[in-house]
């Protein structure tokens, strides 16, 4: 069925990505590889129903911006100073590997070596959203594993976004020496008045906009802020300063980011990301062409070594000659096994320029579908592995050499993973009206760290001010949620009568099971809700008043100690019960 609208293509393509992401989904499998099925479905190799590829791609384009600008948002320098020292000499030799293998590898099905080259690079980046999701699940992001691998993926995405601006310079047209030299001073000259006007005037007319925008209360309107500063940078980038829209969008990002909406933009803003980023996945697997696994094993498996074999090793390698235990080295490098999101982004800028042909699409998609699948499994297994070595002496030995006993807390390195019952010192409260600042105070003034979460800008400024953390956001959003340490508190407590209560509540349950809820709520029905969504303990105002007044009542009366508490159990039972 051909000549779809954009309606039916947004509609298939949102549609099949949800059931195949829904499956793969329950079978424990990243949902990106149903995403990528999902196209495959509604693509032009598969009976049935074909979606637009035209109107899939212009699509996909708002799902690279978002991506980048995403990338930018959440972009941390100090994630990457942490771990200088391993990441930074770390991810050039495994891109430079990785590329290198690719383009080997590619030279012995005859291409060239510009093909080769691409097709290396694109096999050289890991996805970002695999790997969050790889640690997350197995506990650990916050384990030095973790910070490395995050500090990796963030020199790989630094190189992804000069590969972009790089890529169209070197092989859009100047074929003489002298003439690439020339449109990379040139292309240099422009990404340098890019990076000055965005820093430059951005940093001072992006935040007076967000202040603004955010005084007026509304949520739409900060949203709809957000998406324009992503779209209409990244697009004013290409039209102004004619170097790639991701660029633009990435710095956007960077900018954003450095303020202190950073969070609620995070939150707020990038689930318009997810859905453009599921249609860019969508538009991907529509490329995948089933005949191709069939005509060309070969290839794949050649691709499939560079991705589990080569890169991971390299990794090992690097992570080993840095004095870190085996068990470190192992899990970096597994982590790292797999390519996504910036690998099919590569893969389509070389497709447009003409370098790569629909082959290496194919292997890239495909190995890509095959890695997402196999990551997950292989890093369950390292600790059986690694339990089952420590057992032997001998071999433990040798694997470890001899570890740096310092290299946790040497100067650029990430730190170890908080001591057991730690988390108790530490309290997130919501909301800093009159009971949200007594609470602050009480809890600060008996030794225990308070993170404020609060929607009101000037309040957050003033208590940072204060020597008091604080994070701007909306509390039922998982970004802002991880930006006040959720997965490392002890307690969470809403003191502001929120109307998305029950959904914070669930959002913080995710990410820390063991956390101590304890929620706030006016009225006597919503008191259920908010302990079905997993608080310990719910007050509500009106039970309160109700206490209040009958022991006012009993009090006047002459009631004794023992009628008193026993008609304040009543009463209690009635109404919390």
């Amino acid at each position: 069925m051909h000549g779809v609208d954009l309606i039916g293509t947004l509609a298939g393509g949102l549609a099949a990505a949800l059931l195949f992401g829904y499956v793969t989904q329950r079978l424990g499998l990243s949902p990106i590889v149903g995403y990528l099925l999902g196209g495959l479905l509604v693509g032009p190799h598969t009976p049935g129903f074909v979606a637009d590829p035209r109107l899939a791609e212009q699509l996909a384009e708002i799902g690279i911006i978002l991506l980048m600008f995403g990338v930018g948002l959440q972009f941390h320098v100090e994630e990457l100073l942490a771990v200088r020292r391993v990441a930074v000499p770390g991810a050039v030799a495994q891109s430079v590997a990785a590329t290198l293998l690719g383009a080997g590898a590619a030279s012995m099905f005859g291409w060239d070596w510009t093909a080769g080259l691409v097709f290396g690079i694109a096999l050289s980046v890991a996805s970002t959203v695999v790997l969050i999701r790889i640690l997350a699940d197995n506990n650990d992001l916050h384990t030095a594993a973790g910070h490395i691998a995050v500090g990796w993926l963030v020199v790989e995405d630094l190189f992804t976004v000069i590969v972009l601006v790089v890529l169209p310079v070197l092989f859009g047209g100047a074929s003489s020496g002298s003439g690439l030299a020339a449109a990379l001073a040139v292309t240099a000259l422009k990404v340098s008045a890019l990076v000055a006007f965005i820093f430059l005037v951005g940093n001072r007319a992006l935040p007076w906009l967000l202040d603004r925008v955010a005084a007026t209360r509304s949520r739409e309107l900060f949203t709809l802020t957000v998406l324009v500063l992503a779209l209409g940078i990244a697009v004013g980038s290409a039209a102004v300063f004619g170097v790639s829209m991701a660029l633009g969008a990435f710095l956007a990002g960077l900018v954003v980011g450095r303020s202190d909406y950073s969070s609620r933009a995070a939150a707020e803003a990038l689930p318009m990301r997810d859905a453009f980023a599921v249609l860019f996945f969508v538009s991907v697997g529509m490329l995948l062409n089933p005949r191709f696994l069939i005509e060309s094993p070969g290839l794949i498996g050649a691709t499939l070594a560079v991705v589990l074999v080569g890169k991971p090793l390299t990794a090992a390698l690097v992570v080993r000659l840095m004095n870190y235990p085996i068990g470190v080295a192992l899990a970096v490098a597994v982590a790292l096994a797999q390519i996504g999101e910036f690998s099919f982004i590569l893969a389509a800028l070389g497709k447009q320029l003409g370098i790569l042909g629909d082959d290496a699409v194919n292997s890239i998609v495909a190995v890509s579908i095959i890695s997402i699948v196999a990551n997950p499994p292989l890093y369950r297994a390292l600790k059986p592995i690694e339990r089952w070595a420590s057992r032997r002496p001998r071999l433990w030995r040798l694997l470890n050499g001899r570890p740096d006993p310092a290299f946790h807390t040497s100067a650029g390195d990430a730190p170890p993973r908080a001591p057991r019952g730690t988390t108790a010192h530490r309290a997130i409260v919501v909301g800093y009206g009159p009971t949200g600042r007594t609470l602050t105070r009480l809890l600060r003034d008996n030794g225990i760290d308070a993170t404020v979460i609060e929607l009101n800008m000037d309040t957050a400024r003033r208590l940072r001010e204060e020597g008091i953390a604080a994070v701007y956001g909306d509390a039922s959003h998982r970004d802002t949620l991880e930006a006040a340490g959720i997965g490392s508190a002890g307690s969470l407590i809403l003191t502001a009568d929120l109307p998305n209560s029950e959904e914070a509540i669930r959002q913080a349950r995710t990410i820390n099971p063991d956390i101590q809820v304890l929620a706030r709520t006016a009225y006597l029905r919503d008191l259920k809700p908010l302990r079905h969504a997993g608080a310990q303990r719910a007050f509500s105002g009106e039970g309160e008043v109700a206490l209040a007044l009958s022991q006012a009542i009993l009090e006047r009366l002459g009631a004794t100690p023992e009628q008193f508490d026993r008609e304040r159990d009543r009463v209690h039972a009635e109404l919390f019960d």
